[in-house]
């Protein structure tokens, strides 16, 4: 006997249920052509993961309803084919004073154009960017149903990280677990899944199938990287990473041998993509983190200011291998502070990536505003004022061409800066997408390297000029200034913004593992006044295990300090 299962790993959209419905349909005729006869789909696979609020809409319920419906009328043509999609299930009870929520994360099987089951997740999380207590409430029950005479176990995500509704699973005659996903990509998670889902297999002593999505949606991306692992929890395969795919796993059942029960006694092989470096990885989420948001929020094309600073040139990089460089524009504004190797370095970069290039002096309206100004400034001398006079000044011509053109602006700030607030407001900050939002300064540094020495996207080799690299960083918004006049060195700084805003690290701690300790209250007090900044900031892909976003909540008053 051999079962052949088709993982669908599929890049959706939230809302788009009629679309989603249409991949799911195409991906189980071409899995059943090419033999398959059990098709997994991703968690929430029929309206995309997550819909938010949109979940407390009854109209949208039963769209997702619909689409479904859709789903099992047009593949009723596949004998014996059995389809798992993912869907919310269930409504809100309305009573005199209060709102009963019934909802469930759920998935339906489908066999010959019917729902033949239903399966609620049991265990929902509510930590990091999860929050689906707010929308669901769990299951109670145990799923199994059977393909070509192998009983599966149905599993949503969290489940699986727990014992209890595996061994339920288990208990109620499942051989194999088909477990589907949508489980936020940070560095490294792919290979803690793989190790946690071998625990599971082997605790249970059942192979497991699991299946994830892929894609970007709003400031999380899923990269995919579905695998198979035996009971003994070996590795039996691996999808590729950051890659819509139908990945392909075989069932068969092993000869009995006096140890093992011929009904449990059950091999899986796939193909195996190779492990990947952190690198490529964290490259190719912010390559799909910023590709799916523009493409699914409909933008044809994006813009960003060019300084010849190492986080512009990253973020146009990173733009040219998301979109092409023919979507992708770039706009140096050099002010009376602008070095001339800035202007040397940002035409150098363009013209390696071959992105369209302009120059606008800033220095006229820079001029223009301190004269209007200075009756009211009283003759005080130049500060910070004059500073965040340039950055807002490019700020509205970005703005301005974003409107005439219909470009997404591409705001170039990093973790570092976000978190101390080293950024201006309605200046450098403005824009639509952060897509190094959640990448510290060094890290940015890293990146810069490490893609002057690969080309994943072939958009051309070496793009980010070595001076670029090299140079102290500066915001050239006063004669000789660098990033370190105002900030510690960026070692100090990221490891401290590491321990304290992503693991919980108290003042304290920070000061009694060796930190200074005017370099953590220094820190830690930018971290936390500049809270009503972060708030009015442009979404940025997440790709940390904590970034500023759905995981970071946090009072903008606050008087607390340890």
């Amino acid at each position: 006997m051999t079962l052949r299962i088709c993982v669908a790993q599929l890049n959706l959209i939230v809302g788009d249920m009629p679309g989603n419905a249409r991949k799911i349909i195409a991906a189980a005729r071409t899995a059943y052509e090419e033999g398959a006869r059990l098709l997994l789909t991703p968690e929430l696979s029929i309206c995309g993961y997550i819909a938010e609020d949109l979940f407390l809409r009854p109209s949208f319920m039963a769209a997702c309803d619909e689409a479904v419906d859709t789903v099992a009328r047009e593949t009723a043509d596949l004998p014996d084919m059995v389809i798992v999609v993912g869907r919310p299930l269930g409504h809100a009870q309305r009573g005199k004073s209060v709102t009963v929520n019934q909802r469930t994360n759920s998935a339906s099987v489908i066999k010959n154009g019917r729902i033949i089951e239903s399966y609620a997740k049991r265990l929902l999380p509510n930590y990091q960017v999860f929050d689906e207590r707010r929308y669901f409430v769990p299951g109670q029950g145990t799923c199994v149903f059977q393909v070509e005479g192998v009983s599966v176990g149905l599993l949503i995500c969290e489940d699986a990280w727990f014992e209890e509704p595996a061994e339920l699973a288990g208990a109620a005659g499942a051989e194999l677990l088909a477990v589907i996903n949508a489980s936020p990509f940070h560095v490294g998670k792919g290979y803690e899944r793989e190790a946690m889902m071998s625990e599971r297999a082997k605790s249970c002593g059942l192979p497991l199938v699991y299946t994830h999505l892929v894609g970007g949606q709003d400031e999380v991306v899923f990269e995919g990287q579905s695998f198979a692992v035996n009971a003994d929890g070996s590795l039996a395969g691996r999808a590729p990473s950051f890659e819509e795919k139908l990945f392909y796993v075989e069932v068969q059942r092993k000869p009995p041998t006096p140890n093992t029960a011929s009904n449990t006694a059950l091999a899986l092989h796939a193909e195996t993509a190779p492990a990947r470096p952190q690198e490529d990885d964290l490259w190719d989420a912010l390559v799909m983190g910023l590709r799916d948001y523009v493409i699914k929020n409909g933008f044809k094309s994006v813009i960003l200011g060019l300084s010849g600073g190492i986080d512009s040139a990253l973020v146009l990089a990173i733009a040219v291998d998301a979109l092409g460089k023919d979507l992708v524009s770039a706009v140096m504004m050099p002010s009376p502070y602008t070095a001339g190797i800035s202007l040397e370095d940002a035409r150098d970069m363009a013209r390696r990536v071959g992105v369209r290039y302009d120059e606008i002096s800033i220095l006229p309206e820079f001029e223009g505003f301190k004269a209007s100004l200075a009756p009211l400034f009283g003759g005080k001398p130049e500060d910070s004022t004059e500073e965040n006079i340039q950055a807002r000044i490019r700020g509205v011509m970005l703005m301005a061409l974003s409107n005439k053109h219909g470009h997404l602006v591409l705001t170039t700030g990093n973790k570092s800066e976000y978190a101390t607030g080293y950024c201006t407001l309605y200046g450098d900050m403005c824009g639509g997408f952060a897509p190094i939002k959640d990448v510290l300064k060094t890290k940015v540094f890293d990146l810069a390297r490490w893609r002057n020495l690969h080309d994943p996207y072939k958009t051309g080799a070496n793009p980010i000029p070595e001076r670029i690299i090299t140079r102290p960083p500066s915001a050239e918004l006063r004669p000789d200034q660098t990033d370190q006049d105002s900030l510690p060195p960026y070692e100090v700084l990221d490891a401290i913004i590491e321990r304290y805003m992503e693991n919980d690290m108290g003042v304290a701690d920070l000061i009694a593992d060796g930190f200074k300790q005017e370099d953590v209250e220094k820190v830690t007090r930018l971290i936390k006044i500049n809270e009503y900044k972060r708030r009015q900031s442009a979404e940025g892909t997440r790709v940390t295990h904590r970034g500023f976003g759905k995981d970071w909540r946090y009072p903008i008053t606050n008087k607390f300090r340890a």
